[in-house]
């Protein structure tokens, strides 16, 4: 299968395995949680966490797939095969400082999270258990998407990603019907996992002709992968104290039931992110050619605002839609005991918009080598977030923990746009205008509008739920259209349409 045919594919395998986990996601985790119980939810979520926390890969897989596509260019096998080696040595060393630190923090655990109580400490340390040998196992195999990406498998490194999802669903589902509860659950992910990563492996050796030589490795060539990595590192480890590290401050101050709620947030923040940024690759490059054109400012800043405002409308349309069927749909969905989840959602995503809005100028910054930039940005974004999150957490819990969150994503997006600004051939101030200014009365409106129907029209099951939420996609379509968009987009927009409705 040719390059053009393997990008096709592997695109559409993409947004397969995307729906896939959201689907899985809303159908089966309400269903996984009744089986398991929320507090050993809570276990399973920390255990992630904490695991997740520590499995930092130091930029080596970005290191692989870039290294490996430039020797595949230039063809130097030898030297390719070569950083092969090189690579594998330098995760087996990380991979034993990780399993160092895992043991560490085993012994311990009871004095981390002495607020569980001792029966869920034990089951903790059961899943805490399966779930880092697992990890570390499979650690040094991160490798393989890289050299699939590098010899352009897509299809199979894709593939890869659907069998993964459709097997940890389905043996999970098996599993708990069976009745095995908790320890099922990381098990079926772990055996899963390396599955799916011998299956990689298989595609390799019959696919990739390359072999991995330990010997002879030029010690310049270490040089130059940490010289690569070491600001994709920063910025990797500094987005763990988000996200990652949150639900251990809350397992520290609170209780397990608080980070099931949290995992609740989670879970919605990544199916928000993973739809509004879906496109963000392609753009790269474009951005790449009109970066080489010293005269490509206002190409640059033209698609800055065209393809922000197309993101920032798909984050307004789930912001608005959430604020208004949000609540109804997690007491539906999860039950009554989760409602916190719905505010914290809401305070995660809304910064979470204006950042996701401005992937052109955040492309543009790997494009033109400034990674360092983010890095830094990300260092005040992880600490802002860990000084704020033990103190909110320990008084409000899950809400706390959500507000700090949202305080540490606002002051990124202020500081970013500053920057952009300044460093970047950006007009941020008429980005502001054209973008954000254009769509927030839309999206305010669309919101009053919803909290008026749902005064009127009370909350009676999914049915009423699927109505609010198409009246209120349409209510906010129509003020988009109308307010949002000028008279030469409205025109594109209808144009367009107009020639798919010919065509059919």
């Amino acid at each position: 299968m040719n390059s053009s045919k393997q990008i096709k594919f592997g695109a559409l395998l993409s947004y397969a395995s995307i729906a896939i986990n959201i689907l899985s996601g809303l159908l089966y985790t309400p269903w996984m949680v009744n089986q398991i119980g929320q507090n050993d939810y809570g276990l399973y979520t920390l255990a992630n966490s904490v695991i997740t926390l520590l499995m930092v890969d130091f930029g080596l897989s970005s290191a692989t797939a870039r290294y490996l596509s430039k020797y595949n260019a230039e063809g130097k096998r030898e030297e390719a095969e070569r950083f092969l080696g090189a690579v594998y040595k330098l995760y087996l060393i990380v991979d034993a400082v990780i399993l160092t630190a895992l043991v560490v923090i085993y012994f311990r655990i009871d004095t981390i999270y002495a607020t569980l109580t001792p029966d869920e400490l034990s089951r903790f340390k059961v899943v805490y258990i399966i779930s880092a040998l697992f990890s570390v196992v499979n650690f040094p195999f991160i490798t393989f998407n890289g050299i699939l990406t590098s010899h352009e498998k897509f299809v199979p490194l894709k593939l890869a990603d659907v069998i993964y999802r459709v097997c940890l669903v389905g043996f999970t589902i098996i599993a708990l019907l069976m009745g095995y509860g908790l320890y099922a659950l990381v098990t079926v992910h772990a055996i899963v996992g390396w599955s799916v990563t011998l299956y990689k492996f298989i595609v390799i050796k019959k696919t990739v002709p390359l072999k991995v030589k330990f010997r002879n490795t030029d010690k310049s060539l270490y040089k130059d992968i940490f010289g690569f990595s070491l600001w994709t590192t920063i910025s990797s480890l500094m987005q763990r104290l988000v996200f990652n590290i949150t639900p251990s401050i809350l397992g520290m101050v609170t209780g397990a039931a608080q980070i099931a709620v949290f995992g609740i947030v989670t879970t919605i923040e990544g199916y928000s992110y993973t739809i509004t940024t879906a496109i963000n690759g392609m753009f790269m490059p474009r951005i790449s050619r009109l970066v080489a054109n010293d005269k490509s400012n206002e190409a640059l800043n033209k698609l800055l605002v065209d393809v922000g405002k197309f993101q920032f409308t798909i984050n307004g349309l789930i912001i608005a839609g959430f604020a208004v069927v949000g609540k109804s749909f997690i007491s539906l969905w999860m039950g009554e005991a989760y409602l916190d989840a719905y505010y914290g959602i809401l305070l995660v995503v809304i910064p979470g918009a204006f950042f996701n809005s401005m992937q052109i100028a955040n492309t543009t910054v790997v494009v033109e080598g400034k990674v360092k930039l983010m890095a830094i940005v990300n260092i005040l974004t992880g600490v802002i977030n860990v000084c704020l999150s033990y103190p909110l957490s320990k008084s409000y819990g899950v809400l706390g923990a959500c507000v700090s969150i949202c305080i540490a994503y606002s002051v990124r997006s202020i500081v970013l746009m500053v920057l952009y600004n300044k460093v970047l051939p950006f007009n941020i101030p008429r980005f502001i205008r054209q973008c954000y200014l254009k769509l927030l009365v839309p999206i305010v409106l669309t919101i009053l509008i919803g909290f008026a129907m749902n005064q009127v029209v009370p909350d009676s099951g999914w049915l009423v739920l699927v109505l609010k939420g198409g009246f209120t996609a349409a209510v906010f379509g129509g003020l988009v259209f109308t307010m949002g968009f000028n008279k030469s987009e409205r025109a594109a927009l209808l144009g367009r349409a107009t020639g798919l409705i010919k065509k059919h």
